[in-house]
């Protein structure tokens, strides 16, 4: 326990901090694991409303990973690689498409 009262006051301020942090943690990744399930729905159907939502869902989880990046939330490194991750599939998802008009 905080012997101070700074101490007491920075353990709030850490604990209020670790809140906010495991919130935004938690949005990105559930941010990434939606864009992930629209990926696989339109690879699986391939049709303009689903390329429609999996446009937004990845729109959504840039979003949501430069805010956390923006706060302090996750490193610039790990901000980037979560993007890079989202747009190693939306590249992969464009050739399956280019292929699947093409037959």
């Amino acid at each position: 326990m905080a012997n101070t009262k700074s101490a007491l006051k920075r353990a709030n301020i850490a604990e209020r901090n670790r809140l906010r942090n495991k919130a935004y943690k938690s949005a990105v990744k559930t941010l990434m694991k939606k864009y992930l399930l629209a990926v696989a729905t339109y690879a699986a159907n391939p049709s303009s409303e689903l390329k429609k939502e999996v446009d937004d869902r990845m729109s959504e989880a840039y979003s949501k990973i430069d805010k956390a990046v923006k706060r302090g939330v996750l490193h610039p490194n790990n901000g980037a690689r979560k993007k890079v991750k989202i747009g190693a599939k939306t590249k992969k998802l464009r050739r399956i498409s280019i292929i699947v008009m093409s037959c």
